[in-house]
């Protein structure tokens, strides 16, 4: 691994130890040094190495919200009044725990948020109650998911 201008360079056994651990976090890391041919000890070392360039920020486990009965995802666009409403608005979006992302956009939206609610009712009382009440949202637009196709990190 190089540390390049604003980039970090892998080699290709950096590639093949992401690789793995893209597919599944929880593979042992013995089973991966089997698998490329190099001890667990420099894995640990090149894992270390990775971590503190910044291109890992960790691992986490995925949870299934429609097990949970959550099973309306939705992408908003905000309007703001004021450009100067950005940081006041992210603030109070913070607050609402069915926000999953949030970004600052180009075009006609100044934010543009995922949610994740139980159903459409919950999702309008979101809408409603909390969104469209934060103080300098003007109007929001809501395209709702009928289902997610593609999901993937970047390809190395």
């Amino acid at each position: 691994m190089k540390k390049g201008s604003n980039s970090v360079k892998i080699d290709g056994i950096d590639k093949k130890i992401l690789r793995h651990l893209m597919k599944d976090a929880r593979t042992p890391i013995l089973e991966i040094a089997r698998s490329i041919g190099i001890s667990g000890a420099a894995i640990h070392q090149r894992l270390r190495k990775l971590e503190s360039s910044g291109l890992l920020s960790g691992s986490k486990f995925v949870i299934n919200p429609r097990v949970l009965g959550y099973s309306t995802l939705a992408y908003i666009g905000i309007y703001l009044d004021r450009a100067m409403s950005n940081p006041q608005a992210v603030k109070a979006l913070e607050k609402v725990p069915e926000v999953l992302e949030c970004h600052y956009t180009t075009g006609n939206w100044s934010i543009l948020i995922k949610v994740l609610c139980r159903d459409n009712e919950h999702l309008m009382q979101l809408l409603n109650k909390k969104i469209q009440a934060i103080e300098g949202v003007s109007r929001t637009e809501t395209f709702i998911s009928l289902d997610q196709q593609i999901d993937r990190q970047i390809s190395l």
